[in-house]
C-alpha cells in the first residue's frame, strides 16, 4: 500500500494551510471587487438619472466610469463563477447523461475551457500592450484605455486558474463538481437543493 506519511508532514501541512489562507484571502478579494463594480454601475446609472431629471445636464464622466465598472465586473467575475459553479451552462444534454458519463464530460469541459482562457489571456494581455502603448485615452476623464483593458487578461488569467482547479477538484474526488466549491446539483436530493447555498440559480 501506498504511504502517504510524506505528504502530511508538518512541511506540507504548512504550505497547504498557507495555500488554504492565500484562496480565501483571493476569494474575499474578488467579492469586494465584484460587488464594488456593481454598486458603482448602480451609483452611476441612478446618479446620471437625477442629475438629468433635478438639473437637466447627465453627469459627463457617467458613462466611462460605468463602463470601467461593467467590464470589472464581467471579467473579474470569470474565476468567481468558475468557483462557485454559477457560470453560464448548456445542461440539457448534461443532466440527462449517466453518472460516468457527467465525471467525464466534468473533467472535459473545465479543461478545455482553462486551455481557451489561458489562450485568450495571451491574446489579451498583448492587445493590452498595444492600448498602452498607443497613448489613447478616455474623452471625458482622459484616462489611458489600457487601464481600462488590462482587467480583460486578467479576467481571463484567474478564470484559466479556476477551471484548472475545477479540473483537478473532479479528477481527485469521486463525486461530480461544476465548481470548486460547488457539487453537482444532479447528485443533491431534491428535498435538499433548496438549502444547498451552492446551487445554480
Amino acid at each position: 500500500m501506498k504511504d502517504h506519511s510524506f505528504w502530511k508532514s508538518p512541511f506540507f501541512r504548512r504550505i497547504g494551510k498557507a495555500l488554504r489562507i492565500i484562496d480565501q484571502g483571493f476569494l474575499k478579494l474578488e467579492e469586494i471587487i465584484l460587488s464594488g463594480a456593481v454598486i458603482v454601475i448602480a451609483v452611476m446609472i441612478a446618479g446620471n438619472v437625477l442629475s438629468r431629471e433635478l438639473f437637466g445636464p447627465s453627469i459627463w464622466f457617467h458613462s466611462e466610469v460605468s463602463l470601467f465598472a461593467v467590464v470589472i465586473a464581467t471579467f473579474m467575475g470569470i474565476s468567481y463563477a468558475a468557483r462557485k459553479g454559477r457560470h453560464i451552462s448548456m445542461s440539457a444534454i448534461y443532466d440527462t447523461v449517466p453518472w460516468k458519463v457527467r465525471k467525464a464530460m466534468a473533467i472535459f469541459i473545465p479543461a478545455v475551457t482553462a486551455i481557451t482562457l489561458f489562450y485568450l489571456s495571451y491574446v489579451s494581455f498583448n492587445y493590452t500592450l498595444t492600448v498602452f502603448d498607443s497613448g489613447r485615452t478616455t474623452t471625458a476623464l482622459e484616462v489611458q484605455q489600457g487601464y481600462l483593458y488590462m482587467f480583460i487578461p486578467i479576467g481571463f488569467f484567474t478564470g484559466a486558474i479556476q477551471f484548472t482547479r475545477n479540473t483537478i477538484v473532479n479528477l481527485v474526488n469521486k463525486e461530480v463538481y461544476i465548481g470548486t466549491d460547488a457539487k453537482d446539483y444532479n447528485d443533491i436530493e431534491p428535498e435538499k437543493r433548496e438549502l444547498d447555498d451552492n446551487l445554480q440559480v
